[in-house]
């Protein structure tokens, strides 16, 4: 997971045992505009599974006009924003989260990265001005999706594989999965009878995708896990980790917060990388990305989402 941080860093809490303690001056911090950041990348996505980066590319125009587009969507009326749902699982949802029972103190708004196909379903929804918000859509995920090809080039440097495309490929295919979610976490007046105890905007899980890149509007709630064994593996046959996380609510403060996901098309084929597996047995029977999106899609929020993959060991 890749938070854009710029100008501001957001404060992060990490959770330990569940008990929230503020670490952000070791959350991984990664400087784009330095030479040779794969190792810092790599130790990051080890380790945390986690980390935030400066000097990204994005420019920060795009970041501004979008949430300024997004705030504008959240404004709108209840009757005006039910217009784009409910979600089936592209469009508008409010405080359910998935078909599973999960909820939380959130309103979403779930697009996909394809500019025609929101355009086609989403352009008579989106208030006064459907194309303004649309673009504002476009440019902001154009720029980070090339962020985030040139993070995964990188990481497959760091990790010596070759092709070093072998991820981002996966982004830049026409065929590509990836989805762009808008997630607004109105305040939460409650949170002053709840004598410090958090409210949950979003539960604990992990994202399914390559790659996941946030921006949010220097608000604080969101919180990472970093509990032994409670890590994920995607693709790497358990060298990186999918940080579970999970987002509080704010009793006086709205937040916004705009997340990429890089997914691939729904025919490739999920296994670790033979590079990688240094003589080891993968941990996971093959499968393809439409088979293990249907599977997260059917799961709870904390659910393992790898479990019906994993290999059953001899007996």
């Amino acid at each position: 997971m890749v938070v854009l941080s710029q100008p501001a860093i957001e404060h992060v809490s990490l959770v330990k045992n569940c008990k929230p303690t503020t670490f952000s001056s070791e959350i991984p911090v990664i400087d784009l505009s330095k030479p040779d950041p794969k190792a810092r990348l790599v130790a990051a996505c080890e380790e945390f599974g986690f980390f935030k980066v400066i000097n990204h590319g994005v420019p920060t125009e795009f970041i501004t006009e979008l949430e300024s587009e997004a705030i504008k969507f959240f404004s709108l009326p209840s009757f005006e924003k039910e217009k784009t749902g409910p979600p089936d699982p592209l469009g508008y949802g409010n405080k359910r989260i998935g078909p599973n029972g999960d909820v939380g103190w959130v309103e979403f708004l779930l697009l996909t990265t394809n500019r025609e196909f929101n355009s086609q379903r989403f352009s008579s929804m989106l208030g006064n001005n459907p194309e303004v918000f649309l673009c504002a859509v476009n440019d902001y995920v154009s720029a980070v999706k090339k962020m985030a090809c040139e993070i995964l080039e990188l990481l497959a440097d760091g990790l010596k594989i070759k092709p070093r495309d072998v991820f981002s490929k996966l982004l830049m295919d026409k065929q590509s999965d990836s989805v762009f979610r808008l997630n607004h976490y109105p305040p939460c007046p409650k949170l002053q009878d709840m004598n410090g105890r958090d409210l949950i905007g979003f539960g604990e899980h992990t994202d399914p995708q390559i790659i996941s890149v946030m921006r949010s509007n220097n608000t604080s709630g969101l919180q990472i896990s970093l509990r032994d064994g409670e890590w994920i593996s995607v693709m790497t046959n358990g060298r990186f980790k999918s940080v579970r996380h999970r987002v509080v609510t704010n009793s006086m403060k709205s937040r916004v917060s705009m997340i990429y996901f890089g997914g691939p098309p729904l025919s490739e084929k999920i296994a670790p990388l033979p590079s990688l597996m240094e003589g080891e047995e993968s941990l996971y029977k093959e499968f393809t990305w439409f088979e293990y999106k249907k599977s997260a899609y059917k799961s709870r929020l904390a659910d393992n989402r790898l479990g019906l993959f994993e290999k059953i060991p001899a007996s």
